[in-house]
């Protein structure tokens, strides 16, 4: 009995094949177009997204030597609030995709944001920015020619990149809560769409689709042997699952280009006054769940830009030997606010710098300084979420291809004050997404999946607690200085 996972990222998808005892047996990956029609701009053909998808899905089945017809089940997870907008009839987009990047309608939140800000915040636990669909949906309804009058009489399809693949699979037109929660469109409390948000942006309900459990089966999959598709989850949530953060209080933190650091916070929604975001997190049934979500703009990033913007590192992974050269930072602190500051600062005029240089100052000390930003932001992260929440987090799971450093893990160990755990197989979004497919058609049950992700890596915090104090209060003060400065 095998389960795969199609896990639709920004610039590429994977699919995993898992086997009976949830072992990544078949593994398969390809990329897609990028597209910048203009500054800001970010698109992506949803054409090629499926066919994409539909190829690497049957590579892994290939490679796990299983037959797309003998598959228990397919979850599906996806890159959040990108945005897709489809003629019903034909299946054809009616305009490239708009992805979760694009800032073209920047200003048209700026607008909204100082009269509608408190309600839609209150209604869907998030600010109102370009990041998330609905002025994304309303842009493609005022520019394609015809697409309004359309899609109120229910001739389009409106979805993120979940619901356009379980589309083009099945037939249905359906999403989950975690995506819906992302749309600024969605009730999170009362799980539906809200009428009076659909006015705001001038979309027609009749283009929305049907939102269902995380975990359900929702048809089969002709194009894949007729195995059902039992699984939809937007990657970040899928992630906390993959994680096995199932209880109130867990939390995992995914380092990739960005990080996101998400805690589970039960049955109960918790908004935040800390900078963070109120979000769904993967449901089994219609019971709602919730999560708090903090967004770091620059986190594997700051890793890329040390090996092509100042050139100290060759490869990614050679900064771990160039921090690894001495024992400290020298007293420099690199705070890289290239695209402003995330959470919890929110602050987008915030410029990137590289504070307390000296004659001294080496290229391993801006390259292990430049590793522990990682880490610091991570860690103001953390720190608002357990204000908002009131519960300690005991333990940060973790993935995502920086948690490959020993030396960051264990620095954001000592920073917390509190156990890192890596697992074994760090692909936590594909897992979730094929743990939740599985659960719906019964492969395994969720005691299955208790305790630490397998072969976990536990990184235990340290005996510094003075040194990092002193620390902290360097970055805070760095992270001021930063703010403060206006070129």
């Amino acid at each position: 009995m095998s389960v795969l996972a199609i896990d639709a990222g920004t610039t590429g998808v994977t699919a995993l094949v898992l086997d009976a005892e949830r072992r990544i047996i078949g593994r398969a990956y390809d990329e897609f177009t990028q597209h910048y029609p203009q500054p800001g701009w970010v698109e992506h053909d949803a054409q090629e997204v499926w066919r994409t998808a539909l190829h690497v899905a049957r590579a892994a089945c290939k490679a796990a030597k299983v037959r797309p017809g003998d598959l228990a089940a397919i979850g599906i997870t996806n890159q959040r609030e990108t945005t897709v907008l489809w003629d019903r009839a034909t299946g054809v987009p009616v305009h490239n995709a708009i992805v979760w990047q694009d800032r073209r309608t920047a200003g048209r939140c700026e607008k909204l944001r100082r009269r509608h800000q408190k309600t839609v915040q209150a209604r869907t636990g998030l600010v109102l920015d370009p990041y998330f669909c609905a002025t994304k949906l309303e842009w493609l309804l005022q520019n394609v020619d015809g697409a309004a009058a359309r899609a109120a009489a229910g001739e389009l399809a409106f979805g993120t990149i979940d619901t356009w693949l379980a589309w083009k699979l099945t037939g249905r037109h359906v999403t989950d809560p975690t995506n819906a929660s992302r749309t600024l469109l969605w009730d999170i409390h009362q799980s539906r769409w809200d009428n009076e948000l659909c006015d705001l942006f001038g979309v027609p309900e009749a283009v929305l689709p049907e939102v269902v459990p995380s975990s359900h089966v929702i048809g089969p999959a002709p194009e894949l042997g007729g195995a059902p598709v039992a699984g939809l989850v937007g990657d970040q949530q899928a992630a906390l699952f993959g994680q096995r953060c199932f209880e109130a209080g867990q939390a995992k933190n995914t380092y990739g280009t960005g990080c996101f650091l998400l805690q589970h916070t039960g049955a109960t929604p918790v908004r935040s006054r800390n900078g963070l975001l109120t979000t769904r997190a993967a449901s089994l049934d219609a019971a709602p769940q919730y999560a708090l979500e903090g967004s770091i703009f620059i986190g594997g990033a700051v890793i890329q830009w040390l090996r092509d913007g100042l050139k100290i590192i060759d490869s990614a992974p050679a900064v771990n030997d160039r921090a690894a050269e001495g024992e400290d930072t020298g007293g420099v602190v690199v705070v890289p606010a290239f695209s402003g500051l995330g959470a919890p600062y929110w602050d987008p005029e915030a410029r990137g710098a590289i504070l307390g240089i000296t004659r001294g100052t080496s290229r391993r000390h801006i390259a292990r300084a430049a590793l522990e930003s990682i880490a610091f932001q991570s860690a103001d992260v953390l720190a608002a979420m357990e204000k908002d929440s009131g519960q300690r987090i005991p333990e940060l799971r973790v993935d995502g291809g920086a948690t490959r450093s020993d030396l960051l893990m264990q620095f954001q160990a000592d920073l917390l004050q509190r156990p890192v755990v890596r697992p074994a197989d760090v692909e936590s979004t594909g897992l979730g997404a094929a743990y939740l497919a599985g659960l719906a058609v019964g492969a395994w049950r969720l005691d299955d999946l208790a305790g630490d992700p397998p072969g976990a890596v536990r990184f235990a915090p340290g005996g510094r607690k003075k040194e990092i104090k002193v620390r902290q209060k360097t970055w805070v003060s760095a992270v001021a200085a930063v703010r403060r400065y206006k070129p």
